[in-house]
């Protein structure tokens, strides 16, 4: 009983900190939401350490739940032995022009998250690069990558799922053209 109320406490804290996020600065139906996730963090373990399939299903059910409230695309981001690859609909990467890899996550390559989400989205592949509008980091995964190119910190109300720290951040377009330019 105690493991299943933790693990629905951490799918709560991932939808409630993909929402805060979407509130705060909303993005737009059809845009990309970037997750990397430690489940060896979230468990209060050293990163690549002490994957847990539990815990990655448990972010991936509450981050898919978020994302499909709000008509976005969910990118559940590999760990680095597969170079950060991402997890995202096929929809998703017909629509961006992202180019399919061959490769299939498993907790060991590729970790508990993007593994989950392999097997819990309708249609997935994987793909090496996308741009994604927002995101969150779980456990220090280094989302920065696939984020569109100017990116702005967002602090959430509580910097924790599980026991890994969480850092959020949304997209804005670049400002160009110096003194001149008017911005609305």
């Amino acid at each position: 009983m105690e493991k299943e109320l933790e693990l629905s406490t951490i799918e709560s804290q991932v939808a409630d900190a993909v929402q805060q996020v979407i509130d705060a600065h909303p993005i737009a139906k059809g845009s990309i939401f970037v997750i990397g996730c430690s489940s060896s963090e979230i468990g209060g373990g050293l990163i690549g350490h002490a994957s847990s399939e539990e815990i990655g299903k448990a972010v991936f059910n509450g981050a898919k739940k978020a994302c499909d409230k709000n008509g976005i695309y969910l990118a559940a981001q590999c760990c680095e032995h597969l170079n950060r690859a991402l997890v995202i609909e096929k929809e998703c990467a017909d629509k961006f022009s992202y180019e399919e890899v061959c490769v299939v996550p498993w907790l060991k390559g590729g970790g508990s998250f993007a593994t989950a989400a392999y097997h819990g989205l309708k249609n997935p592949v994987v793909v090496e690069h996308i741009k994604a509008a927002a995101g969150i980091d779980i456990g220090s995964t280094l989302i920065g990558m696939h984020l569109k190119d100017v990116a702005v910190p967002f602090r959430l109300k509580d910097c924790h799922i599980g026991k890994a720290y969480v850092t959020a951040a949304y997209t804005r377009p670049k400002l160009i053209g110096g003194e001149r330019a008017r911005y609305d």
